[in-house]
């Protein structure tokens, strides 16, 4: 230290004044020896300032005696050298803390980070697994004609099933007194009775896991500050939506446990609006789980790598690709559209009727009449007749699914295609997008050939329950689709704001000039030979 403060005498005298931390030298901060200068709050690097000026002030008239303007200069030349090559400064190194603790009073300024941490994403997307795994099973317990077993919704005390006889009993005659055992299960015993209700009890205790396991990881992911605020604030809103859920799924029961929603006689059903509100907000859950993890693993593989993350987001918003995203967020909402009118063909039991394709009896299509029957308008005008049959005409549902259903894959086979056979967008279209292309478009015919089986085949349990798993696979396709090719608007800023980080830095950083009259690393003016 001695040596390094020699050509300096004021600074000399003045160093016992000063902080520890104003010399630890560049290879310690490194190393990690200098953790504590790396912590060093920048109250701490201002006071080290302020003795350094108290030293260089009460020394003032050794300044003088060297020689004021000619020995500052020398100072600036020669530290600003020392700053490029490779020597120890403690200069250098007080710079080092300085900058260190202002970005990191910059980074304090919100409690939240700025990017998730990928454990969240991790978490996410195994909760989008369990959900996907819910709405299939929720689909059996619905073929099985389990799903009206539980009469009553308890949330905290049905948890547990009957633990004796008597309770058993006491479930079943709940359940002899609703419509379904008097119009379809009159004959049914306890022991067959156990069965359907442990499929509706299995279905309501996954419901409670879902719940239980989003909400405690959310309160401490939040608590411990591991996601961004805008990743918080998505957390909370499908920790509601899927209590929102729950209450969805006991409305859509109840509605089952009256005789009003279909004709004596007939088979009992629950409301076809709440099973598609029901289907809908578990999809909603779904996509959102996906995205949100989807969209916390590719920002951080972009803020990890700026350079390279800017050059795909330029790619992205390439204009021959514009109208290819748009495409594929029109896409998403025409397969979400098309799986919900699935869900009131299965609460009208409309996949009972026409079972073949693609005729629909003589033709493509039921006459007229029976398309828009009076029989479903409830207004002496009949104003209403029109979207009534929509949606509570078996026939007409089903045409709708299958116009729907034609659409959808006319549509992602198109897309392919363009992507396919156009030259600019085959170009610039990156090599993960036109995979996934690919992908949605074996999804799209898978699901037809599920959808034209069941069918033909009149609604067996294991094709239907198939031809769902579909429906929400070639969602979960598309959704990796517009992962891939959709620019996400907060990780763009944060990659330009390390981007213009990284060069504000750089040109700090840079070498000054040496001023005229003086050599690099020298402490006076050069000494003319002539």
């Amino acid at each position: 230290m001695a040596s390094l403060l020699q050509p300096f005498p004021a600074l000399r005298r003045g160093a016992p004044r000063l902080s520890r931390e104003f010399f630890t030298c560049r290879a310690c901060l490194r190393t990690g020896t200098g953790a504590s200068v790396r912590a060093a709050s920048s109250a701490a690097s201002a006071s080290a300032l302020r003795s350094l000026n108290s030293a260089a002030t009460a020394r003032r008239p050794v300044f003088k005696s060297v020689g004021k303007t000619p020995f500052l200069q020398a100072f600036r030349s020669n530290s600003s050298h020392a700053s490029s090559s490779t020597t120890t400064s403690p200069l250098g190194s007080l710079g080092k803390t300085i900058g260190g603790a202002a970005s990191s009073t910059s980074s304090k300024t919100s409690s939240f980070p700025e990017t998730s941490s990928k454990i969240v994403a991790y978490w996410l997307l195994g909760s989008a697994a369990s959900v996907f795994g819910i709405v299939i099973f929720g689909g059996l317990t619905r073929l099985t004609e389990s799903g009206l077993s539980i009469t009553e919704w308890r949330p905290v005390t049905g948890s547990l099933p009957p633990m004796s006889a008597d309770d058993w009993e006491a479930e079943f005659t709940k359940y002899k007194s609703s419509p379904e055992f008097a119009l379809l299960n009159s004959k049914m015993d306890l022991p067959e009775f156990k069965k359907i209700y442990y499929m509706e009890w299995t279905h309501r205790l996954w419901g409670r896991f879902v719940g239980l396991s989003f909400l405690l990881p959310t309160i401490y992911f939040i608590a411990r500050r591991r996601v961004s605020r805008p990743i918080a604030r998505n957390l909370v809103g499908i920790t509601l939506l899927i209590g929102f859920q729950g209450v969805l799924g006991w409305w859509m029961v109840k509605s089952g446990l009256k005789d009003d929603l279909f004709a004596p006689g007939s088979h009992p059903r629950v409301s076809q609006y709440r099973l598609t509100a029901h289907l809908g907000a578990a999809f909603l859950c779904y996509v959102a789980m996906l995205w949100n993890g989807l969209s916390i693993l590719r920002e951080n593989k972009l803020v990890a790598d700026p350079v390279n993350g800017e050059k795909a987001l330029n790619t992205l918003r390439l204009p021959q690709l514009k109208f290819f995203r748009r495409s594929v967020g029109a896409l998403a909402c025409l397969v979400f559209i098309t799986a919900m009118s699935g869900a009131l063909v299965a609460g009208l039991d409309a996949g009972l009727i026409y079972n073949e394709f693609p005729y629909m009896g003589l033709g493509l299509t039921p006459p007229k009449s029976e398309l828009f029957s009076d029989f479903y308008s409830r207004k002496p005008d009949g104003s209403d007749i029109w979207w009534r049959n929509a949606l509570e005409n078996p026939s007409l549902v089903q045409l709708d699914h299958r116009v729907l259903a034609t659409t959808a894959f006319t549509a992602i086979v198109s897309l392919w295609a363009y992507s396919r056979f156009s030259p600019a967008v085959r170009a610039a279209l990156p090599r993960n997008a036109r995979k996934g292309m690919l992908g949605v478009v074996h999804l799209a015919s898978l699901q037809v050939v599920l959808g034209i089986c069941t069918l033909l085949y009149l609604v067996p349990t294991h094709l239907a329950a198939t031809h769902q798993a579909g429906a929400l696979a070639l969602l979960t396709g598309t959704v990796v689709l517009g992962s891939r090719v959709w620019i996400p608007s907060r990780a763009a800023r944060l990659v330009a704001a390390r981007l213009s980080r990284a060069a504000s830095s750089s040109s700090s950083h840079a070498p000054r000039p040496t001023p005229r009259g003086f050599a690099a690393g020298s402490v006076g003016p050069i000494k003319s030979t002539s």
